[in-house]
């Protein structure tokens, strides 16, 4: 059994009758199959509302966090982010919360196939998005209450041995094959103290959780069941492993100065990314996505 299988099946017809259960104004309306992850499965409603079932147990506490927090994040954040609309019960049929939300349009980063001299303008965007997130002002508006990085990502005594588990996985299956720019990067990772700085963190910022439109431009950023506090390094992986070159430094230009520390941090975690997508994207046969992540590799070393 994978490590993303899901523990409980949310086929159409159990969504439906939820839905239509608990929201009597949505019975009558259309719903398709979205996307699913490790974590949640996702439908359509009415091409309005995209309502998020939770798939495994680890995912539950996420998503109340969601429900709780997303509506007092959004209108201080200068893209679209989920906002539930619909916050659906535990029931006899289905034992975990779920919502609604409104349907952010486009696709997913991952999917998108933008060369990497063409990101420029979506990495301006994004280095924004994340200093306004990391505003001081928002972890105290909003972080209280919040985990202070649950999944230890920024914590490299942790990571790093995580990290290169997950690489021996991939060598061992020959998706790809670590440089030796790979065990310097950790050697002097695992080194680092943990992290002294706290802000208010999406938590798992990759390709998959971008949402773009046909031009590359952002339209929204998804799937924020991680969200916590912590070092600002765990959001900015994303810089790391998803642009290079002339992006990367539109994107630190519109984030701010950023340290090596924090980078270094940075970096591992967006390697530790790539390579669990990559071995998720082999394993469901995804190739847009083992594609990314493959390059994703190679730029968060670089």
């Amino acid at each position: 059994m994978a490590e993303w299988d899901p523990e409980i099946q949310v086929p159409d017809e159990l969504a439906r009758a939820l839905i239509g259960g608990q929201f009597p104004e949505l019975r009558e309306a259309p719903i398709r199959l979205l996307a699913a992850g490790w974590d949640n499965v996702v439908y359509l409603v009415d091409d309005r509302w995209v309502f998020r079932f939770p798939r495994r147990a680890i995912a539950v506490a996420g998503v109340e966090r969601e429900i709780a927090t997303l509506p007092r994040i959004a209108p201080h954040l200068p893209l679209p982010i989920p906002v539930p609309r619909f916050a659906g019960s535990p029931s006899g049929d289905y034992p975990w919360p779920w919502f609604g939300a409104p349907f952010l349009r486009g696709i997913e980063l991952a999917a998108a196939a933008i060369p990497d001299d063409e990101r420029g303008p979506l990495a301006a965007t994004l280095g924004a998005f994340l200093a306004a997130l990391h505003a001081p002002g928002m972890v105290a508006r909003i972080g209280a209450g919040l985990p202070v990085d649950p999944m230890r990502r920024a914590d490299m005594g942790f990571r790093v041995p995580g990290t290169r588990a997950r690489i021996d996985g991939l060598a061992a299956k020959r998706l790809w094959q670590p440089s030796d720019g790979v065990s310097r990067l950790l050697a002097d990772a695992e080194r680092l103290p943990p992290p002294p700085r706290t802000v208010l963190l999406h938590g798992d910022l990759h390709v998959r959780h971008v949402l773009v439109d046909g031009n590359g431009g952002p339209t929204g950023v998804i799937d924020w069941g991680d969200l916590c506090v912590g070092d600002p390094s765990i959001d900015l992986s994303l810089a790391y492993g998803s642009f290079a070159g002339d992006a990367r430094r539109s994107f630190l230009d519109a984030y701010g100065p950023v340290d090596g520390l924090t980078e270094l941090r940075a970096r591992v975690i967006a390697v530790f990314l790539a390579a669990a997508l990559l071995a998720y994207a082999d394993d469901v046969r995804l190739a847009g996505l083992r594609a990314e992540a493959l390059q994703a590799l190679d730029r968060a070393v670089a």
